[in-house]
């Protein structure tokens, strides 16, 4: 279970980084209370925030979970690498930006990295 609260806090880093992509402080100027629930008025100005909030707070939470079962440097490693993953396939799936060869070689050569380690390292007794 704690490897599935691990993939989950991989996902809502992956969606906070997205929303911190999307923040604007400069249109948090714009808001007004007769506004801020209109699509075009204030919702895409501040459903990032919300999102930033509410992905981060699930973010560690999953992490948190999770480490208490994996030892944390094998769940930062994996939780990096994975996060990673998700992000990379984020901006070819739904921006549509291209991926190299050399980043699935080098992508591949850090989940090789998390495997030994996940494979050899020493187990506590």
């Amino acid at each position: 279970m704690a490897w599935i609260y691990l993939v989950l806090a991989a996902t809502c880093e992956t969606a906070w980084t997205f929303c911190l992509k999307f923040m604007k402080f400069s249109d948090l100027k714009t808001l007004t209370f007769t506004n801020f629930y209109k699509w075009q008025g204030g919702l895409q100005f501040l459903l990032p925030f919300v999102g930033y909030v509410l992905f981060g707070l699930a973010n560690i939470y999953f992490f948190s979970t999770a480490i208490k079962q994996i030892p944390t440097a094998m769940a930062f490693a994996v939780w990096t690498a994975t996060t990673l993953i998700f992000l990379k396939i984020s901006e070819v799936a739904f921006f549509h930006q291209r991926i190299s060869w050399a980043e699935v070689f080098f992508m591949l050569l850090i989940m090789t990295g998390i495997l030994g380690l996940k494979i050899y390292a020493v187990q506590a007794k």
